[in-house]
């Protein structure tokens, strides 16, 4: 397995377009990086959730997933399974999140995700942030569209296990979902952990990434 380090990240943005997205799709990698590099900026956009109990779940579990990090939330009230019908507040949102950060990485949903709030908001990051490496994260769902990845950030057992045990500590609201359990989380982290030989990993779609071999 080829690695490609990136150079030192001091700033990334992280979108979800429901509260917990991004802690179930980049919840390891969020650890990782945030453990590894104290002060780290984390610029999170959340679409919809605001003003409710989700929020109040998602800025406490944000928290724990970026320990030391320089963590701005925004978690805005668009409906949930809404999106295309609020297409100009949503790209409002992202054009205003590339306004204030100049991410050296994005942590966003899928462009090919078959939710089509996922969806959606992935295909604005890419215009917004053209030229910005975007790893396109995945989340396990009914619909059964995960792909195969070609990015991966292996995690260590203690790391995989830790974002299993936030995810349930923090988002009391969806333990009613058949799917949301630990089996799911760390059987998916497993299986892309043997895609890259590691015990586990998460993985990401990447739409483009430019080389610098020469250098």
């Amino acid at each position: 397995m080829i690695g490609l380090g990136a150079a030192r990240l001091d700033r990334i943005a992280a979108v979800g377009a429901h509260c917990d997205d991004i802690a179930i799709g980049a919840g390891g990698t969020l650890l990782a990086l945030c453990t590894a590099r104290p002060g780290l900026r984390v610029d999170a956009l959340v679409l919809s959730g605001g003003g409710s109990e989700r929020e109040q779940e998602e800025q406490a579990a944000l928290a724990a997933f970026c320990p030391g990090a320089d963590l701005r939330l925004t978690v805005l009230k668009l409906p949930d399974g809404r999106m295309p019908a609020h297409w100009e507040e949503a790209k409002a949102a992202v054009e205003e999140l590339r306004e204030r950060t100049d991410p050296d990485l994005i942590l966003a949903p899928r462009t090919d995700d078959a939710h089509q709030d996922h969806r959606g908001l992935a295909q604005l990051m890419t215009t917004a942030f053209r030229d910005h490496l975007v790893l396109g994260y995945e989340i396990v769902k009914w619909d059964g569209d995960l792909g195969r990845p070609v990015a991966y950030q292996p995690l260590s057992p203690e790391t995989a296990e830790e974002k299993v045990r936030l995810l349930q500590e923090h988002y009391p609201s969806q333990r009613h979902r058949p799917w949301y359990d630990r089996e799911a989380f760390l059987g998916l982290a497993r299986i892309r952990g043997i895609e890259c030989q590691a015990r586990y990993a998460e993985a990401f779609a990447v739409t483009k990434l430019t080389l610098n071999l020469g250098n």
